[in-house]
């Protein structure tokens, strides 16, 4: 066993866990933060995107202990209190989820991807940035929606796109 200890949510928090520990796994079976799915274990549907240091990453292609001393935000930490984040609003106002398995993958998918563009993302930003992150329930066009409202509503200033 390894102790890891990592800031998640804005917690400290530490465990003993076996060194191959998957983050995904250290969040829901350790934390008892569910929020963050397990979709297809081998990194293709987005299910478990989690920011790590303020970066967008899949938390089943990450090691517990890759992130000892890091700041982890899961989608259970967007919310301030009972205020959601704006982009869990606009998924929630522009429908951008159906059964809602993949939508907080999505959420922390699109928040990244406002952070790193500004602004309100056009749409063929969004659809070329949510290509890690699959939804087998709609077509995307909703959740395209929501991704530029949440951005607009972000108020994070807008950019040259980098890529």
């Amino acid at each position: 066993m390894t102790t890891v200890a990592m800031t998640v949510n804005g917690d400290s928090v530490s465990a003993d866990v076996e060194p191959r520990t998957l983050l995904v796994q250290f969040l829901r079976e350790n934390l008892l933060l569910t929020g963050t799915h397990v979709g297809c274990d081998t990194s293709q549907c987005g299910a478990c995107v989690v920011h790590v240091n303020g970066k967008a990453v899949k938390a089943c292609t990450m090691l517990a202990v890759q992130c000892e001393g890091a700041e982890v935000t899961t989608i259970e930490g967007l919310a301030d209190g009972d205020a959601l984040h704006p982009m869990q609003a606009a998924f929630q106002e522009h429908h951008g989820l159906q059964c809602g398995f993949c939508t907080p993958g999505m959420i922390m998918s699109a928040v990244d991807i406002v952070n790193r563009h500004g602004g309100a993302p056009d749409e063929a930003t969004i659809r070329k940035q949510l290509d890690g992150n699959i939804c087998r329930c709609t077509g995307y066009h909703n959740i395209v929606k929501a991704v530029a409202a949440g951005g607009a509503a972000m108020d994070v200033p807008a950019r040259e796109a980098a890529e």
